[in-house]
């Protein structure tokens, strides 16, 4: 059965570690995809340390873009995450709108499988308006495929502190 569940919500507020716990009362051998393009050492632990903290029962994927390559049919996977993939849009082709075009058609594409899709992202708009010209146009990028995935989800949890609201 094809589902599609968004949970967003602020840094640390737990969206990942509900996500991962989701999939796993779902499957015991979820698939976890990481859209992460790794830039800096620092970054690589961060990523080794989550990777050691899943588990063998764990499938991991990286993937930083085409992820309707990945093959997830009668599979739940998270997908981690959404503000990610959008940089590696938005780094690649430079211009917002092309990004979210391109963006919003890897989504269809990947989301046509007969599989449960956990999507995580970020609620990067809810801090305030940057000062920054970049930083504004990714804030309106990642608005803007948040509220594309959420309308083709079939459930959306905002996390706050830690705690799941299901809005959807």
């Amino acid at each position: 059965m094809r589902k599609i569940i968004l949970v967003t919500g602020g840094q640390r507020s737990g969206k990942s570690a509900y996500a991962e716990q989701l999939a796993l009362t779902l499957s015991s051998h979820p698939v976890y995809v990481a859209t992460a393009h790794v830039w800096d050492e620092e970054f690589r632990q961060r990523v080794g340390k989550h990777r050691a903290r899943r588990g063998p029962q764990w499938e991991n994927i990286e993937e930083e873009r085409s992820l309707s390559r990945i093959d997830l049919r009668e599979k739940v996977a998270v997908i981690d995450c959404i503000t990610l993939w959008c940089t590696n849009f938005l780094y690649d082709l430079q211009e917002v709108d092309r990004a979210l075009e391109a963006l919003k058609a890897e989504f269809d594409r990947f989301t046509d499988q007969d599989a449960v899709f956990i999507f995580v992202s970020n609620e990067i708009g809810s801090g305030g308006v940057s000062d920054n010209a970049l930083q504004r146009r990714f804030t309106d990028l990642q608005g803007w495929m948040n509220q594309y995935v959420a309308s083709r989800a079939d459930e959306v949890v905002l996390m706050v502190s830690g705690i799941p609201l299901k809005i959807k």
